[in-house]
C-alpha cells in the first residue's frame, strides 16, 4: 500500500522593526520556523546578498541541505540493502541559484559530493554505484525542478 504523508511548518516572521515593511529596508528578513513537536526552531533570515542576516539559516542552505540529507538517508538505506557496511558518511553540497532580473530566479543545480566510508575493499566499487539507486529513491531530489548530481568518494576504513 502506497502511503500518503502530510508535513506542517510554521514560519513567524520577527522582522518588523517599527515601521513594518513600509521600505525595502525598513524591515528585517529574521523569522523561525516551527514544526510541532520538534526540540528545537530553526532561526531563520533572507540570504545576506537580499539584505539578510548571515548568521542565520536561509532557504536556499535549508533546500541545499534537504537535498543532502535525503540523499544520505536514501544511501543509508540502499547499501544495507544491498549488504554494503557504510562506516561514517560525510557530504559537501553545493547550489547554484542563478537570479532572472525581474527579482526573481531559480536554482540551476545542486551537487552533492559525499565522502562514503565502507567497512571493507570489496565493497567499493558497489558503493559507487548505489548513489544512482539512492537518487531515485530520495524524495526531495524527485520533487524539484533542476538537476541533481552526484560526485561522490568512496574509501575503505581503516
Amino acid at each position: 500500500m502506497l502511503g500518503r504523508h502530510e508535513y506542517e511548518v510554521e514560519v513567524e516572521w520577527q522582522g518588523d522593526r517599527g515601521t513594518g515593511t513600509s521600505g525595502y529596508r525598513a524591515y528585517s528578513r529574521r523569522h523561525v520556523v516551527r514544526v510541532a513537536g520538534k526540540e528545537h526552531e530553526i532561526a531563520g533570515s533572507s540570504d545576506r546578498v537580499f539584505h539578510g542576516d548571515a548568521e542565520r539559516w536561509n532557504p536556499e542552505d535549508l533546500l541545499i541541505a534537504a537535498l543532502s540529507q535525503c540523499h544520505m538517508l536514501s544511501y543509508l538505506h540502499v547499501a544495507t540493502n544491498h549488504g554494503v557496511v557504510v562506516r561514517g558518511y560525510a557530504d559537501v553540497a553545493a547550489g547554484i541559484m542563478q537570479e532572472d532580473g525581474r527579482g526573481g530566479g531559480r536554482f540551476t543545480e545542486v551537487v552533492l559530493r559525499p565522502r562514503v566510508v565502507v567497512a571493507d575493499a570489496s565493497m567499493r566499487e558497489l558503493a559507487l554505484e548505489l548513489h544512482a539507486e539512492a537518487s531515485e529513491k530520495c524524495f526531495i531530489a524527485a520533487s524539484v525542478a533542476f538537476p541533481v548530481r552526484h560526485e561522490p568518494t568512496v574509501v575503505v576504513a581503516g
